[in-house]
Protein backbone atom coordinates (compact mmCIF):
# COMPACT_ATOMS: atom_id res chain seq x y z
CA UNK A 1 0.00 0.00 0.00
CA UNK A 2 1.11 3.54 -0.66
CA UNK A 3 -0.52 6.21 1.47
CA UNK A 4 0.70 9.72 0.59
CA UNK A 5 3.02 11.07 3.25
CA UNK A 6 2.00 14.67 2.59
CA UNK A 7 0.48 17.04 0.08
CA UNK A 8 2.66 17.24 -3.05
CA UNK A 9 2.78 21.02 -2.62
CA UNK A 10 5.11 20.38 0.32
CA UNK A 11 7.57 18.41 -1.83
CA UNK A 12 10.45 19.65 -3.92
CA UNK A 13 9.25 18.28 -7.24
CA UNK A 14 11.69 16.98 -9.81
CA UNK A 15 11.61 18.78 -13.13
CA UNK A 16 10.59 16.17 -15.70
CA UNK A 17 13.40 16.94 -18.14
CA UNK A 18 16.02 16.62 -15.43
CA UNK A 19 14.41 13.46 -14.06
CA UNK A 20 14.32 11.98 -17.57
CA UNK A 21 18.01 12.67 -18.02
CA UNK A 22 18.75 10.97 -14.70
CA UNK A 23 16.65 7.95 -15.69
CA UNK A 24 19.02 7.28 -18.61
CA UNK A 25 21.95 6.69 -16.26
CA UNK A 26 22.79 3.11 -15.19
CA UNK A 27 20.75 2.07 -12.18
CA UNK A 28 21.54 -0.86 -9.87
CA UNK A 29 17.84 -1.52 -9.30
CA UNK A 30 16.76 -2.25 -12.90
CA UNK A 31 17.89 -2.56 -16.53
CA UNK A 32 17.66 0.87 -18.17
CA UNK A 33 17.82 -0.74 -21.64
CA UNK A 34 14.46 -2.39 -20.90
CA UNK A 35 12.66 0.06 -18.61
CA UNK A 36 11.65 3.71 -18.66
CA UNK A 37 11.09 4.92 -15.09
CA UNK A 38 10.78 8.62 -14.31
CA UNK A 39 11.74 9.57 -11.66
CA UNK A 40 14.20 6.66 -11.51
CA UNK A 41 13.52 5.92 -7.84
CA UNK A 42 10.48 5.29 -5.69
CA UNK A 43 8.91 8.55 -4.57
CA UNK A 44 5.61 10.22 -3.74
CA UNK A 45 4.85 10.67 -7.44
CA UNK A 46 5.62 8.99 -10.75
CA UNK A 47 5.55 10.42 -14.24
CA UNK A 48 6.20 7.36 -16.43
CA UNK A 49 6.77 3.63 -16.00
CA UNK A 50 7.06 1.27 -18.93
CA UNK A 51 9.14 -0.73 -21.35
CA UNK A 52 11.23 0.47 -24.27
CA UNK A 53 10.23 -0.22 -27.86
CA UNK A 54 9.48 1.23 -31.27
CA UNK A 55 5.68 1.06 -31.00
CA UNK A 56 4.49 1.68 -27.44
CA UNK A 57 0.91 1.69 -26.22
CA UNK A 58 0.39 4.54 -23.73
CA UNK A 59 -2.07 3.43 -21.08
CA UNK A 60 -3.63 6.20 -18.99
CA UNK A 61 -4.88 5.51 -15.49
CA UNK A 62 -5.80 8.01 -12.82
CA UNK A 63 -2.82 7.90 -10.47
CA UNK A 64 0.15 5.60 -9.79
CA UNK A 65 0.36 3.12 -6.95
CA UNK A 66 3.36 1.01 -5.91
CA UNK A 67 4.58 -0.45 -9.23
CA UNK A 68 8.22 -0.12 -10.26
CA UNK A 69 10.50 -1.82 -12.83
CA UNK A 70 10.52 -5.61 -12.40
CA UNK A 71 7.82 -5.19 -9.76
CA UNK A 72 4.59 -4.62 -11.69
CA UNK A 73 1.27 -4.75 -9.91
CA UNK A 74 -1.65 -6.72 -11.35
CA UNK A 75 -2.99 -3.70 -13.21
CA UNK A 76 0.26 -3.13 -15.08
CA UNK A 77 0.65 -6.84 -15.81
CA UNK A 78 -2.75 -6.66 -17.48
CA UNK A 79 -1.71 -3.51 -19.37
CA UNK A 80 1.36 -5.27 -20.74
CA UNK A 81 -0.64 -8.33 -21.85
CA UNK A 82 -3.25 -6.24 -23.66
CA UNK A 83 -0.57 -4.09 -25.33
CA UNK A 84 1.25 -7.12 -26.70
CA UNK A 85 -1.98 -8.77 -27.86
CA UNK A 86 -2.91 -5.66 -29.83
CA UNK A 87 0.37 -5.57 -31.73
CA UNK A 88 2.41 -3.14 -29.65
CA UNK A 89 5.96 -4.03 -28.70
CA UNK A 90 6.01 -2.10 -25.43
CA UNK A 91 3.82 -0.19 -23.02
CA UNK A 92 4.03 3.06 -21.09
CA UNK A 93 1.94 3.59 -17.99
CA UNK A 94 0.92 7.19 -17.61
CA UNK A 95 -1.58 8.76 -15.24
CA UNK A 96 -3.96 11.70 -15.30
CA UNK A 97 -2.45 12.81 -11.99
CA UNK A 98 1.04 11.83 -10.89
CA UNK A 99 0.62 11.50 -7.12
CA UNK A 100 1.09 7.94 -5.79
CA UNK A 101 -1.82 6.56 -3.76
CA UNK A 102 -2.88 2.93 -3.69
CA UNK A 103 -6.38 3.99 -2.68
CA UNK A 104 -7.59 6.86 -4.90
CA UNK A 105 -9.58 8.14 -1.92
CA UNK A 106 -6.21 9.14 -0.47
CA UNK A 107 -5.37 11.44 -3.38
CA UNK A 108 -4.93 15.05 -2.40
CA UNK A 109 -8.03 17.18 -2.65
CA UNK A 110 -6.18 20.29 -3.74
CA UNK A 111 -4.83 20.18 -7.28
CA UNK A 112 -1.10 20.88 -7.57
CA UNK A 113 -0.59 22.98 -10.70
CA UNK A 114 3.17 22.47 -10.69
CA UNK A 115 2.89 18.69 -10.50
CA UNK A 116 0.37 18.69 -13.33
CA UNK A 117 2.60 20.87 -15.51
CA UNK A 118 5.50 18.44 -15.13
CA UNK A 119 3.13 15.54 -15.80
CA UNK A 120 2.06 17.14 -19.08
CA UNK A 121 5.73 17.42 -20.09
CA UNK A 122 5.99 13.71 -19.37
CA UNK A 123 2.93 12.99 -21.50
CA UNK A 124 4.36 14.93 -24.42
CA UNK A 125 7.58 12.94 -24.13
CA UNK A 126 5.67 9.64 -24.03
CA UNK A 127 3.80 10.62 -27.19
CA UNK A 128 7.08 11.42 -28.93
CA UNK A 129 8.35 7.84 -28.53
CA UNK A 130 6.11 6.33 -31.22
CA UNK A 131 8.38 6.04 -34.25
CA UNK A 132 5.39 5.94 -36.62
CA UNK A 133 4.25 9.39 -35.49
CA UNK A 134 0.69 8.35 -34.58
CA UNK A 135 0.88 7.57 -30.87
CA UNK A 136 -1.80 5.32 -29.40
CA UNK A 137 -3.33 6.42 -26.10
CA UNK A 138 -5.47 3.93 -24.19
CA UNK A 139 -7.96 5.62 -21.87
CA UNK A 140 -8.22 3.20 -18.95
CA UNK A 141 -9.18 5.12 -15.83
CA UNK A 142 -12.59 3.61 -15.12
CA UNK A 143 -15.00 5.35 -12.77
CA UNK A 144 -12.11 6.57 -10.59
CA UNK A 145 -12.11 9.83 -12.55
CA UNK A 146 -15.11 10.82 -10.40
CA UNK A 147 -12.95 10.82 -7.25
CA UNK A 148 -11.66 14.38 -7.68
CA UNK A 149 -13.17 17.39 -9.45
CA UNK A 150 -9.86 18.41 -11.02
CA UNK A 151 -9.29 15.15 -12.92
CA UNK A 152 -11.47 15.80 -16.01
CA UNK A 153 -9.67 19.13 -16.51
CA UNK A 154 -6.35 17.30 -16.44
CA UNK A 155 -7.63 15.01 -19.20
CA UNK A 156 -8.61 18.05 -21.28
CA UNK A 157 -5.03 19.27 -21.07
CA UNK A 158 -3.87 15.82 -22.20
CA UNK A 159 -6.16 15.99 -25.22
CA UNK A 160 -4.60 19.31 -26.24
CA UNK A 161 -1.08 17.91 -25.89
CA UNK A 162 -2.11 14.81 -27.84
CA UNK A 163 -3.55 16.80 -30.75
CA UNK A 164 -0.18 18.39 -31.41
CA UNK A 165 1.34 14.90 -31.65
CA UNK A 166 -1.43 13.32 -33.74
CA UNK A 167 -2.48 11.02 -30.90
CA UNK A 168 -5.27 8.49 -31.39
CA UNK A 169 -7.36 7.51 -28.39
CA UNK A 170 -8.67 4.03 -27.63
CA UNK A 171 -10.52 2.12 -24.94
CA UNK A 172 -10.87 -1.59 -24.22
CA UNK A 173 -13.71 -3.54 -22.68
CA UNK A 174 -17.22 -2.46 -21.75
CA UNK A 175 -17.72 1.16 -20.75
CA UNK A 176 -19.63 2.10 -17.60
CA UNK A 177 -23.19 3.43 -17.70
CA UNK A 178 -21.79 6.96 -17.70
CA UNK A 179 -19.39 6.13 -20.50
CA UNK A 180 -16.20 5.82 -18.45
CA UNK A 181 -13.57 3.66 -20.18
CA UNK A 182 -12.90 0.29 -18.55
CA UNK A 183 -10.09 -0.12 -16.02
CA UNK A 184 -7.43 -2.64 -17.17
CA UNK A 185 -7.37 -4.83 -14.05
CA UNK A 186 -10.16 -7.24 -14.95
CA UNK A 187 -9.83 -7.21 -18.72
CA UNK A 188 -9.20 -10.42 -20.65
CA UNK A 189 -5.68 -10.59 -22.04
CA UNK A 190 -7.15 -10.86 -25.57
CA UNK A 191 -9.20 -7.67 -25.20
CA UNK A 192 -9.15 -5.54 -28.33
CA UNK A 193 -8.71 -1.79 -28.46
CA UNK A 194 -11.42 0.30 -30.09
CA UNK A 195 -11.44 3.97 -31.02
CA UNK A 196 -12.56 6.25 -28.22
CA UNK A 197 -14.05 9.73 -28.64
CA UNK A 198 -12.41 11.20 -25.57
CA UNK A 199 -13.62 14.76 -26.25
CA UNK A 200 -17.21 13.64 -26.68
CA UNK A 201 -16.91 11.58 -23.53
CA UNK A 202 -15.67 14.55 -21.48
CA UNK A 203 -18.42 16.78 -22.81
CA UNK A 204 -20.93 14.14 -21.76
CA UNK A 205 -19.71 13.67 -18.18
CA UNK A 206 -19.14 17.35 -17.37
Amino acid sequence: MHIPACETSLLELADFDRALEESARPNPDYDITKWIYVPNHYSEYRYILGTRGEKPLICVGINPSTAAPDDLDNTLKSVERVALHNGYDSFLMFNVYAQRATDPDDMERTYNRQLHAQNMKAFDYALSLDRAGAPAVWAAWGTIIEKRDYLPGCVRDMIAVGKARGARWYSAGKKSKKGHPHHPLYLRKDSLLEEFDVEGYLNHIL
